[in-house]
């Protein structure tokens, strides 16, 4: 059947604005019911006045669960082979992640493992961390490639992640990110990378429609402000949308970038000036914080959450999936990290996990909220408020995951 109803819900909803400031509110009904149908929701509301209306179909008792929107899950890195947990030992002992891809590691590491990977293994891999994202309730992913650095790895990455979106529940949103790292071949030639990112990497990636946007990595020790700024030039001038890894580390310059091209993210931001905030706001920049990676590099700052709140930004958080520096799928770890380090509310945690980072995505029209038009996609908790999500840490309280109207994932317990 083509319709689902869901009753004797608890559901809980980021809201939708009707103005260009963020919408920080959250709807709240219990007992409630939502109806879609060919994967769009209809209806949704007070149990008694849904089910009044709604026509026979396939039913879900949500047994008075948690309903909430399915996770965005706005910033990953899944397309690797193998992890490097011996970077972990490394950390554990005081190395820093600068020190780590000083000596060939980090990045460079993985573009070494990834070029020698067999290309069904990849794959293989990439759908197993998508299996384990939906376990955790993440219905929509934005996915990088980056751990190629060559044409044709670049390439390979991003047609694994086009079969992987033909193949898996998990609803993929490519990025090309040829510029993550210089690889090892061209560190005394590091323009020569540039120039083969700009002149051949982009226009193919385009030519092929292998991406929806283009990310680059602007920090000291990788891409600088004016590399960046050129290699996200040349992603517009072949309609591939620019994202950027800004100020992670230092005041790079990436923050600047993104308003520059009117990036839909920056992501990071630890080190983004306050003086900036208003000029990203004009400039429709979503900040994509990543409380995971600084939580797991041990970093002594954390982005600027509440200050960004103030100034009216529509801040989002994701879970900087990737083999190194945050090896989770977790969102609700990530809500966890985010109500403790960036001191936001579970409610706002919710939001910035939903409907923010599908605006960072330009979805925000289309998926984010249960709202009337918008796709269902949904998840039910094992809980009777949104606090218990990042409350209760370190287990999975998923209970089912409807994607596009249907139950693609049922615990039992």
């Amino acid at each position: 059947m083509s319709a689902l109803l869901i009753r004797n819900a608890r559901l809980a909803t980021p809201v939708s604005s009707a103005t260009d400031r963020p919408s920080w509110q959250l709807r709240e009904i219990f007992l409630a019911a939502l109806f879609c149908e060919h994967g769009i929701i209809q209806n949704l509301g007070p149990e008694n006045e849904v089910l009044a209306q709604a026509p026979p179909c396939e039913e879900l008792d949500a047994g008075g669960r948690l309903l909430v929107p399915g996770f965005v899950d706005c910033h990953t890195h899944p397309v690797f082979f193998n992890h490097r947990a011996h970077e972990f030992v490394e950390r554990t002992q005081g190395a820093t992640y600068k020190e780590i891809a000083a000596r060939g590691g980090g990045i460079r590491y993985s573009v070494r493992d990834l070029r020698a990977a067999e290309t069904g293994q990849l794959l293989l891999r990439v759908l197993q961390r998508l299996d384990t994202f939906l376990e955790y309730g993440t219905t929509t992913s934005e996915a990088k490639s980056g751990y190629g650095l060559s044409l044709e790895h670049e390439l390979r990455s991003l047609e694994i992640l086009q079969r992987a979106a033909q193949e898996h529940t998990v609803q993929i949103v490519p990025t090309f990110l040829g510029a993550h790292e210089v690889p090892d071949e061209y560190r005394e030639q590091r323009e020569r990378y540039v120039e083969l990112v700009i002149e051949e990497m982009v226009p193919l990636v385009a030519k092929k429609n292998l991406a929806k946007f283009i990310d680059v990595f602007c920090e000291g020790h990788v891409f600088n402000e004016a590399e960046s700024l050129r290699i996200l030039q040349a992603g517009l001038k072949h309609g591939l949308v620019p994202k950027i890894h800004a100020d992670q580390l230092s005041e790079s310059g990436g923050a600047r970038v993104a308003i520059a091209t009117q990036a839909a993210s920056a992501d990071h931001l630890e080190f983004t000036s306050p003086a900036l905030y208003r000029e990203l706001h004009a400039a429709g920049v979503v900040p994509v914080l990543l409380p995971g990676a600084d939580f797991f590099i041990r970093a002594q700052r954390y982005a600027d959450a509440q200050g960004m709140i103030a100034a009216g930004l529509p801040v989002a958080i994701a879970t900087d999936f990737n083999p190194g520096t945050c090896m989770t799928e977790s969102m609700p770890m990530i809500m966890t990290l985010a109500c403790l380090a960036l001191r936001m509310t579970p409610a706002q945690a919710l939001i910035a996990a939903t409907l923010h980072a599908a605006h960072a995505l330009r979805m925000g029209n289309i998926i984010g909220s249960l709202e009337v038009g918008k796709q269902a996609d949904a998840v039910l908790f094992d809980a009777e408020s949104v606090n218990e999500i990042p409350y209760h840490f370190g287990v999975n309280l998923v209970r089912t995951v409807i994607k596009k109207g249907k139950v693609v994932l049922q615990r039992r317990g």
